[in-house]
């Protein structure tokens, strides 16, 4: 199976570098963004990621939510998880999944999982961007 690519939107780097060694480490590739518009920069170069998971609260003008309706449109096939310490929920289209904050890694690649299916385990390194 080849490897699962995610793109992942989060502008507090701690969380961020958690999440793309916790992927990388399951077998995912990752791309990784730390406001909507480096995320929509990537999108640009890869518009075929097969999950994208973004914080809502982001830097800028420019929403988590923004950016997921955005790829929704592009690429709908790309799964899309939309985390928040708030309660947005009743702002989450129902094709996208809510992972409040704060969530554990192992929660969040289960859920991952479940949506994508298990990734190839061939250790590719993370890709910054």
């Amino acid at each position: 199976m080849s490897s699962r690519t995610v793109l992942v939107a989060e502008d507090d780097i701690l969380i961020r570098l958690m999440l793309v060694e916790a992927l990388t480490d399951d077998g995912y590739h990752v791309v990784q963004a730390g406001t909507v518009l480096e995320a929509i920069s990537a999108i640009g170069r890869n518009p075929t990621f097969d999950a994208m998971i973004t914080d809502v609260d982001m830097p800028g003008s420019l929403t988590g939510l923004d950016l997921a309706a955005m790829v929704s449109s592009v690429a709908p096939r790309t799964e899309i998880i939309v985390a928040s310490g708030r309660d947005v929920s009743d702002c989450v289209s129902p094709s996208w999944s809510f992972m409040p904050k704060p969530y554990s890694l192992d929660r969040i690649l289960a859920l991952l999982e479940s949506r994508l299916g298990a990734p190839a385990q061939n250790g590719i390194v993370a890709q910054a961007i």
